[in-house]
């Protein structure tokens, strides 16, 4: 699932005093097991020039970069956060880690061959699902277009208990984000 859908569908999981309460917490817990991928992303390709193709085949797979993937995508290390969190009382630390938790369990159905170590450090196994919410080879146009509409469905809820434009101009940035992506990347390449 792309990172900016994970922000809208976790608002919508927690109730709306929780997110008027804890947006942010809500939000960072959702992006934050992707950001490796991002910091990786960006050293491959702008610090050592890869091309896209040899970042996405070959330094992604290295153990190291499936290391902290993986320790960021791990329910049972989210879930002992939650736990150190609650004991502690630290309650928007709580609900981030239960975004996180929220996060992994979304990416479950919809990564094929770039599945997560979801148990990770305590099981190196990986979910392989039959869908990918980008490789055509697993249905991907089909899941992209569920996801579009999963968002823009919730974007359609959330809008009105959004208090700020700040708020509300993010939701319409994810849907333009998605629907762009979608067009350009399944869409544009058919007639080619």
């Amino acid at each position: 699932m792309n990172t900016p859908s994970h922000a809208i569908l976790n608002l919508l999981i927690f109730n709306q005093q929780l997110r008027t309460q804890a947006s942010p917490a809500i939000i960072i817990g959702a992006v934050l097991p992707d950001i490796p991928i991002f910091v990786f992303y960006f050293l491959m390709k702008f610090v050592y020039h890869l091309p896209t193709r040899q970042i996405w085949s070959e330094g992604y797979y290295q153990p190291f970069w499936q290391a902290i993937v993986s320790t960021f995508h791990s329910i049972p290390l989210a879930l002992l956060g939650i736990l150190i969190a609650h004991i502690w009382s630290w309650r928007l630390i709580e609900v981030g880690f239960v975004s996180m938790v929220l996060h992994s369990l979304l990416d479950l159905p919809v990564h094929n061959n770039d599945a997560h170590r979801h148990f990770f450090p305590f099981s190196n196994y990986r979910f392989i699902s039959p869908v990918s919410y980008w490789d055509s080879n697993h249905y991907g146009a089909i899941a992209a277009l569920v996801e579009i509409l999963l968002v823009l469905g919730t974007t359609i809820y959330l809008f009105p208990s959004t208090r700020t434009y700040w708020g509300k101009g993010l939701l319409i940035a994810v849907n333009l984000f998605d629907t762009i992506g979608y067009f350009r990347f399944y869409l544009s390449t058919k007639g080619n």
